[in-house]
């Protein structure tokens, strides 16, 4: 098969509906030639029936990012798949939680915001980790992340987990260069997602792009950041890391 990631194999985590970017990414991948794995936690029924809808027919394995348990034994599980002598040749991270709690930027407890710090930072260094033994040189880690230069409405707490999560992909990108490895950041703009239902406010965060996106924005449309975590899984960016490429509709650049 052609495309830009022919021959390639690519672990997608995060995938729960076919409304996600990372059911995009995992489309367009496939799409682009790659062998594609999925990650799924908690309804791994329910991610197993939305990987049907994949182009092809795609395993799935469940991970809980901070479960130490299935983190120390993914890389063995995606053996199973690809065989002993498996390479990854890319890994897409979307996940991000973050507790009720963590949207209430004043009184919020430590104990949401570590949640969601975890969840949604931390878990880009355990996952590269995990997967480390099946990356080589010409490897790309690709996160998805929610421009944390500056504050959202509502977005509270869950902002500072993704500025935690750019620092954590701009320190990943200086340990792993020197082993060929990339970890570079796609900065989306909303989606109504099964995780912005989560968002309180989500409305009036997302409505900053019915007014300020000069190309325009399509809340109900993944695949243009799909597509931007594809680009960036290729070898079309063989030197660039620790980088963010915003796909928001230019939202990011436009001033008040």
């Amino acid at each position: 098969m052609s495309g830009i990631l022919a021959g390639k194999r690519v672990l997608v985590t995060g995938v729960i509906t076919d409304g996600s970017i990372a059911f995009h990414a995992a489309k367009v991948a496939q799409e682009q030639g790659a062998e594609v794995i999925l990650t799924g936690f908690g309804r791994l029924s329910l991610v197993e029936r939305i990987a049907k809808r994949l182009p092809e027919a795609v395993p799935v394995i469940e991970l809980d990012v901070s479960n130490q348990e299935h983190l120390d034994g993914l890389a063995d599980r995606i053996r199973e798949h690809w065989g002993p002598d498996a390479r990854v040749d890319g890994v897409v991270h979307s996940i991000a939680f973050g507790p009720q709690g963590a949207f209430d930027f004043l009184g919020a407890a430590w104990e949401d915001v570590s949640t969601a710090v975890h969840v949604s930072a931390y878990s880009l260094k355990s996952l590269t980790m995990a997967c480390l033994p099946l990356l080589h040189e010409g490897s790309s880690v690709v996160g998805l992340t929610f421009d944390a230069q500056i504050a959202w409405p509502k977005y509270d707490w869950m902002g500072v987990a993704k500025a935690a999560l750019e620092s954590t992909s701009r320190y990943l990108a200086r340990d792993l260069g020197p082993r060929g490895i990339r970890c570079n950041l796609v900065s989306a703009g909303p989606i109504k997602s099964m995780a912005a239902k989560s968002i309180p406010g989500f409305e009036e965060l997302a409505d900053v792009w019915n007014h300020r996106a000069p190309i325009g924005w399509e809340l109900t449309d993944p695949e243009p950041a799909g597509r931007g975590v594809v680009a960036l899984l290729s070898d079309f960016f063989p030197r660039t890391t620790g980088e963010i490429v915003h796909v928001d509709g230019g939202v990011h650049m436009m001033g008040a």
